[in-house]
Protein backbone atom coordinates (compact mmCIF):
# COMPACT_ATOMS: atom_id res chain seq x y z
CA UNK A 1 0.00 0.00 0.00
CA UNK A 2 2.72 2.47 1.07
CA UNK A 3 6.17 0.85 0.67
CA UNK A 4 7.93 4.12 1.56
CA UNK A 5 6.88 5.71 4.85
CA UNK A 6 8.65 9.02 4.25
CA UNK A 7 11.72 10.63 2.72
CA UNK A 8 14.00 13.09 4.47
CA UNK A 9 16.53 14.31 1.95
CA UNK A 10 18.63 11.30 0.93
CA UNK A 11 17.17 9.26 3.81
CA UNK A 12 14.38 6.87 2.81
CA UNK A 13 12.42 5.14 5.57
CA UNK A 14 10.65 2.03 4.27
CA UNK A 15 7.40 1.06 5.97
CA UNK A 16 8.37 -2.61 6.00
CA UNK A 17 11.55 -1.96 7.99
CA UNK A 18 9.73 0.48 10.26
CA UNK A 19 7.19 -2.15 11.30
CA UNK A 20 9.89 -4.79 11.78
CA UNK A 21 11.74 -2.40 14.11
CA UNK A 22 8.52 -1.45 15.90
CA UNK A 23 7.64 -5.10 16.45
CA UNK A 24 11.07 -5.85 17.84
CA UNK A 25 10.95 -2.92 20.24
CA UNK A 26 7.45 -3.83 21.46
CA UNK A 27 8.49 -7.46 21.97
CA UNK A 28 11.73 -6.47 23.68
CA UNK A 29 9.97 -4.11 26.08
CA UNK A 30 7.50 -6.81 27.10
CA UNK A 31 10.10 -9.54 27.49
CA UNK A 32 12.30 -7.32 29.66
CA UNK A 33 9.31 -6.56 31.87
CA UNK A 34 8.63 -10.28 32.22
CA UNK A 35 12.30 -10.99 32.94
CA UNK A 36 12.24 -8.41 35.72
CA UNK A 37 9.06 -9.94 37.15
CA UNK A 38 10.58 -13.41 37.17
CA UNK A 39 13.97 -12.32 38.47
CA UNK A 40 15.82 -13.21 35.26
CA UNK A 41 18.95 -11.28 34.22
CA UNK A 42 17.60 -8.59 31.85
CA UNK A 43 20.97 -7.93 30.20
CA UNK A 44 21.29 -11.58 29.25
CA UNK A 45 17.75 -11.68 27.90
CA UNK A 46 18.48 -8.54 25.85
CA UNK A 47 21.58 -10.18 24.39
CA UNK A 48 19.60 -13.31 23.58
CA UNK A 49 16.83 -11.29 21.91
CA UNK A 50 19.33 -9.38 19.76
CA UNK A 51 21.13 -12.51 18.55
CA UNK A 52 17.85 -14.29 17.86
CA UNK A 53 16.58 -11.32 15.85
CA UNK A 54 19.76 -11.18 13.78
CA UNK A 55 19.74 -14.94 13.14
CA UNK A 56 16.03 -14.86 12.38
CA UNK A 57 16.38 -12.16 9.72
CA UNK A 58 19.33 -13.89 8.04
CA UNK A 59 17.70 -17.33 8.08
CA UNK A 60 14.29 -16.07 6.96
CA UNK A 61 15.91 -14.21 4.06
CA UNK A 62 17.96 -17.27 3.11
CA UNK A 63 14.81 -19.42 3.08
CA UNK A 64 13.04 -16.90 0.84
CA UNK A 65 15.97 -16.81 -1.56
CA UNK A 66 16.05 -20.62 -1.80
CA UNK A 67 12.32 -20.73 -2.58
CA UNK A 68 12.50 -17.86 -5.10
CA UNK A 69 15.86 -18.16 -6.84
CA UNK A 70 14.45 -16.82 -10.11
CA UNK A 71 13.84 -13.40 -8.58
CA UNK A 72 17.56 -12.87 -7.99
CA UNK A 73 19.03 -14.26 -11.20
CA UNK A 74 19.01 -10.87 -12.93
CA UNK A 75 19.94 -8.70 -9.95
CA UNK A 76 22.18 -10.28 -7.30
CA UNK A 77 22.05 -7.17 -5.10
CA UNK A 78 18.30 -7.69 -4.62
CA UNK A 79 19.30 -10.32 -2.02
CA UNK A 80 20.30 -7.51 0.33
CA UNK A 81 17.27 -5.24 -0.23
CA UNK A 82 15.29 -6.46 2.76
CA UNK A 83 13.06 -3.40 2.67
CA UNK A 84 11.44 -4.85 -0.46
CA UNK A 85 10.04 -7.68 1.66
CA UNK A 86 10.78 -11.36 1.30
CA UNK A 87 11.23 -13.11 4.65
CA UNK A 88 10.02 -16.65 5.40
CA UNK A 89 8.79 -16.97 8.97
CA UNK A 90 9.57 -20.66 9.40
CA UNK A 91 13.11 -20.13 8.12
CA UNK A 92 13.59 -17.32 10.61
CA UNK A 93 12.08 -19.42 13.37
CA UNK A 94 14.61 -22.21 12.77
CA UNK A 95 17.50 -19.76 12.61
CA UNK A 96 16.47 -18.07 15.85
CA UNK A 97 15.95 -21.48 17.49
CA UNK A 98 19.50 -22.56 16.59
CA UNK A 99 20.95 -19.43 18.21
CA UNK A 100 18.62 -19.89 21.18
CA UNK A 101 19.89 -23.41 21.93
CA UNK A 102 23.53 -22.37 21.50
CA UNK A 103 23.13 -19.31 23.72
CA UNK A 104 21.34 -21.19 26.49
CA UNK A 105 23.86 -24.00 26.49
CA UNK A 106 26.73 -21.54 26.67
CA UNK A 107 25.20 -19.55 29.54
CA UNK A 108 23.60 -22.55 31.29
CA UNK A 109 20.08 -21.12 31.23
CA UNK A 110 16.96 -23.32 31.70
CA UNK A 111 15.68 -24.48 28.32
CA UNK A 112 11.89 -24.59 28.53
CA UNK A 113 11.50 -22.00 31.28
CA UNK A 114 13.30 -19.45 29.10
CA UNK A 115 11.23 -20.53 26.09
CA UNK A 116 8.06 -19.81 28.07
CA UNK A 117 9.41 -16.36 28.87
CA UNK A 118 10.02 -15.60 25.19
CA UNK A 119 6.94 -17.28 23.67
CA UNK A 120 4.30 -14.56 24.27
CA UNK A 121 6.33 -11.85 22.53
CA UNK A 122 6.83 -13.84 19.31
CA UNK A 123 3.28 -13.40 17.99
CA UNK A 124 3.29 -9.76 19.13
CA UNK A 125 6.40 -8.96 17.08
CA UNK A 126 5.12 -11.12 14.22
CA UNK A 127 1.86 -9.14 14.07
CA UNK A 128 3.80 -5.91 13.48
CA UNK A 129 5.92 -7.69 10.88
CA UNK A 130 2.83 -8.71 8.91
CA UNK A 131 1.70 -5.09 8.86
CA UNK A 132 5.06 -4.41 7.24
CA UNK A 133 4.32 -7.13 4.69
CA UNK A 134 1.01 -5.44 3.90
CA UNK A 135 2.73 -2.10 3.31
CA UNK A 136 5.29 -3.69 0.99
CA UNK A 137 2.74 -5.83 -0.85
CA UNK A 138 4.55 -9.11 -0.19
CA UNK A 139 2.82 -12.28 1.11
CA UNK A 140 -0.31 -11.23 -0.77
CA UNK A 141 -3.46 -13.28 -1.19
CA UNK A 142 -5.43 -14.82 -4.03
CA UNK A 143 -7.89 -12.90 -6.16
CA UNK A 144 -11.29 -12.61 -4.49
CA UNK A 145 -14.51 -10.55 -4.64
CA UNK A 146 -15.11 -10.20 -0.91
CA UNK A 147 -16.12 -6.83 0.58
CA UNK A 148 -12.82 -6.57 2.45
CA UNK A 149 -10.66 -7.41 -0.58
CA UNK A 150 -7.66 -5.10 -1.07
CA UNK A 151 -6.51 -3.69 -4.41
CA UNK A 152 -2.86 -2.63 -4.60
CA UNK A 153 -2.07 0.32 -6.85
CA UNK A 154 1.45 1.39 -5.88
CA UNK A 155 3.96 0.16 -8.52
CA UNK A 156 6.72 0.14 -5.89
CA UNK A 157 4.96 -2.68 -4.03
CA UNK A 158 5.32 -6.41 -4.68
CA UNK A 159 1.67 -7.38 -5.07
CA UNK A 160 -0.21 -7.61 -8.40
CA UNK A 161 -1.77 -4.26 -9.26
CA UNK A 162 -5.38 -3.44 -9.98
CA UNK A 163 -6.97 -6.71 -8.85
CA UNK A 164 -8.87 -7.37 -5.56
CA UNK A 165 -6.94 -9.76 -3.32
CA UNK A 166 -7.37 -11.49 0.00
CA UNK A 167 -5.50 -9.33 2.56
CA UNK A 168 -3.67 -12.36 3.92
CA UNK A 169 -1.10 -10.11 5.61
CA UNK A 170 -3.89 -8.59 7.69
CA UNK A 171 -5.41 -12.02 8.37
CA UNK A 172 -2.14 -13.11 9.90
CA UNK A 173 -1.48 -9.82 11.69
CA UNK A 174 -4.88 -10.06 13.38
CA UNK A 175 -4.41 -13.77 14.06
CA UNK A 176 -1.02 -13.17 15.66
CA UNK A 177 -2.36 -10.38 17.84
CA UNK A 178 -5.22 -12.59 19.05
CA UNK A 179 -2.70 -15.38 19.63
CA UNK A 180 -0.60 -13.00 21.73
CA UNK A 181 -3.63 -12.15 23.88
CA UNK A 182 -4.44 -15.83 24.35
CA UNK A 183 -0.88 -16.81 25.26
CA UNK A 184 -0.13 -13.82 27.47
CA UNK A 185 -3.41 -13.43 29.34
CA UNK A 186 -4.85 -16.95 29.37
CA UNK A 187 -2.08 -19.54 29.02
CA UNK A 188 0.83 -17.83 30.80
CA UNK A 189 -0.96 -17.16 34.13
CA UNK A 190 -2.22 -20.77 34.23
CA UNK A 191 1.09 -22.41 33.41
CA UNK A 192 1.52 -25.79 35.11
CA UNK A 193 4.83 -26.99 33.69
CA UNK A 194 7.85 -25.59 31.83
CA UNK A 195 7.38 -25.60 28.08
CA UNK A 196 3.60 -25.31 28.25
CA UNK A 197 3.46 -21.68 27.11
CA UNK A 198 5.93 -22.12 24.25
CA UNK A 199 4.43 -25.28 22.77
CA UNK A 200 0.90 -23.96 23.13
CA UNK A 201 2.02 -21.00 21.03
CA UNK A 202 3.67 -23.16 18.35
CA UNK A 203 0.63 -25.44 18.20
CA UNK A 204 -1.88 -22.61 17.82
CA UNK A 205 0.28 -20.74 15.31
CA UNK A 206 0.64 -23.88 13.19
CA UNK A 207 -3.15 -24.28 13.05
CA UNK A 208 -3.63 -20.62 12.11
CA UNK A 209 -0.90 -20.63 9.48
CA UNK A 210 -2.15 -23.88 7.90
CA UNK A 211 -5.54 -22.35 7.10
CA UNK A 212 -4.27 -18.91 6.05
CA UNK A 213 -2.02 -20.60 3.49
CA UNK A 214 -5.09 -21.61 1.47
CA UNK A 215 -5.68 -17.90 0.76
CA UNK A 216 -2.09 -16.98 -0.19
CA UNK A 217 -1.58 -15.99 -3.80
CA UNK A 218 2.20 -15.45 -3.96
CA UNK A 219 4.58 -18.19 -5.09
CA UNK A 220 4.66 -20.84 -2.37
CA UNK A 221 7.65 -22.90 -3.55
CA UNK A 222 5.68 -25.80 -5.01
CA UNK A 223 2.94 -27.98 -3.56
CA UNK A 224 2.94 -31.45 -2.01
CA UNK A 225 0.53 -33.66 -3.96
CA UNK A 226 -0.65 -30.47 -5.65
CA UNK A 227 -2.41 -29.38 -2.45
CA UNK A 228 -0.14 -28.48 0.47
CA UNK A 229 2.44 -25.70 0.34
CA UNK A 230 5.82 -26.09 2.10
CA UNK A 231 4.53 -23.84 4.89
CA UNK A 232 1.51 -26.10 5.37
CA UNK A 233 3.71 -29.18 5.55
CA UNK A 234 5.87 -27.39 8.13
CA UNK A 235 2.73 -26.38 10.03
CA UNK A 236 1.54 -29.98 10.21
CA UNK A 237 4.94 -31.16 11.47
CA UNK A 238 5.05 -28.41 14.09
CA UNK A 239 1.46 -29.13 15.12
CA UNK A 240 2.18 -32.82 15.67
CA UNK A 241 5.49 -32.28 17.47
CA UNK A 242 4.04 -29.51 19.69
CA UNK A 243 1.10 -31.68 20.73
CA UNK A 244 3.43 -34.59 21.47
CA UNK A 245 5.83 -32.48 23.51
CA UNK A 246 3.00 -30.90 25.50
CA UNK A 247 1.84 -34.38 26.51
CA UNK A 248 5.40 -35.52 27.25
CA UNK A 249 6.34 -32.49 29.37
CA UNK A 250 3.06 -32.62 31.26
CA UNK A 251 3.61 -36.27 32.20
CA UNK A 252 7.17 -35.73 33.33
CA UNK A 253 6.48 -32.71 35.54
CA UNK A 254 6.94 -33.30 39.28
CA UNK A 255 3.81 -34.35 41.16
Amino acid sequence: MHPILFRLGPLVVHTYGFFIALGFLAALGLILREARRLGVDQDRIMDLAFYMLLAGIVASRAAYILLNLGEFSQDFLEIFRLWHGGLVFYGGFLGAAAVYFFFLRRHQMPLWKTADLIAPVIPLGHAFGRLGCFSAGCCYGKVCDLPWAVTFTNPQGLAPLGVPLHPTQLYEALGNFVLFLIIFYLVRPRKRFDGQVFFTYTLLYAVMRFFIEFFRGDYRGGYLAGVLSPSQVAALLILASSAGLLVFLKKRRPA
